[in-house]
């Protein structure tokens, strides 16, 4: 089983990587929705240093943009108070251009994972003004979701074409193509991958909507790896339909003999706290009795305050797990 660690300010030590190695974690991650790969050139060297220090050949995986919506730049954290009203755009809060393009009153914008929510009331295609439905603290580049809807965003951004550049350079093993709708997604990152002759990279198909979750079965045969990427798909569907929906994607890689990693939320409450919830050991250990290949921690290392003790509960876990699938 492949257990992955995001990269990011609270791991990147190389006491600490190697500590996450030594426990048991086989691979990184690094999110380019928050800067460039050679930005991070820096996190890349110290994670395969640390894991080579152990004999351990590290997998790195390239989290691109994608489709995906974010929140651009702020000067600081911005305080969205419930029942008040929010700008996006000019004079406002910083967002993708085609979001402005394409907002329409009533749609429902959910940031940060589904933090926070704003119900959009008037857009022109340079503003949308909102009302908050749910408040609190908004920070630059926290996703951007439209429930129950979709925006018509390109496969690949021109941020992913400069970063694929790059990947051989850095050793990149995968690529995780992030809200997936659809076939033609997972052909155009294929062909872009065979232009920069990087065919041996594998990709990962992260399922983080409705038109990922109902086209899975068109494209599963297309990739390596399937991702069950719950943060955005809980705000996609009602968030007790989720774990029906974890369920069956998993059935579907299973039958299809398709490797498939869970993500998001793992152990989020280890962030702050240094030992889990029992919830959350539960969740690990039935993602793999479901059959999970992978499983990956995101903010629990790369901001959280406990990222190796995070990787020790996660591997702990899914190998007791693994056990028991073995008697």
């Amino acid at each position: 089983m492949e257990f992955y660690g995001t990269l990011g300010p609270s791991c990147c030590r190389y006491s600490v990587l190697s500590k996450m190695y030594e426990t048991g974690m086989t691979g990184v991650r690094l999110n380019l929705s928050h800067g460039m790969l050679e930005e991070h050139a820096n996190w890349i060297y110290l994670a395969v240093s640390a894991a080579g220090a152990l004999g351990i050949k590290t997998k790195i995986l390239l989290d691109l943009q994608g489709p995906e919506l974010r929140v651009g730049t702020m000067a600081g954290n911005r305080q969205l108070k419930s029942e008040s009203d929010v700008i996006f755009g000019a004079r406002g809060i910083p967002v993708p251009q085609i979001l402005l393009e394409q907002g329409r009153k009533g749609m429902k914008l959910l940031l940060d994972d589904g933090k926070l929510e704003v119900e959009v009331r008037e857009c022109n295609g340079r503003q949308i003004i909102g009302r908050v439905i749910r408040g609190g603290i908004l920070k630059s580049r926290k996703s951007i979701a439209v429930e129950g809807a979709g925006i018509d965003s390109p496969t690949l951004t021109q941020q992913d074409r400069d970063n694929l550049k790059l990947a051989r350079k850095y050793g990149v093993t995968g690529v995780m193509l992030p809200f997936v709708r659809n076939r033609q997604d997972i052909i155009c990152l294929k062909q872009v991958l065979e232009e920069e002759q990087l065919k041996d990279i594998k990709i990962f198909a992260k399922i983080e909507n409705t038109a990922g979750v109902n086209a899975l079965s068109d494209f599963l045969s297309e990739v390596d790896e399937v991702v069950i990427a719950r943060g955005d798909l809980g705000n996609a569907i009602p968030l007790w339909k989720l774990p029906a929906v974890q369920k069956m994607l998993s059935k579907q890689c299973r039958d299809a003999n398709i490797p498939f990693m869970v993500v998001t939320q793992m152990l989020d409450s280890m962030e702050h706290h240094p030992v889990p919830t029992r919830a959350e050991v539960s969740d690990i250990y039935n993602a793999v009795l479901d059959g999970a290949s992978s499983l990956m921690l995101t903010g629990e290392t790369a901001v959280g305050e406990y990222p190796e003790e995070a990787m020790t509960y996660l591997v702990k876990t899914a190998r007791e797990a693994m056990s028991e699938m073995s008697i």
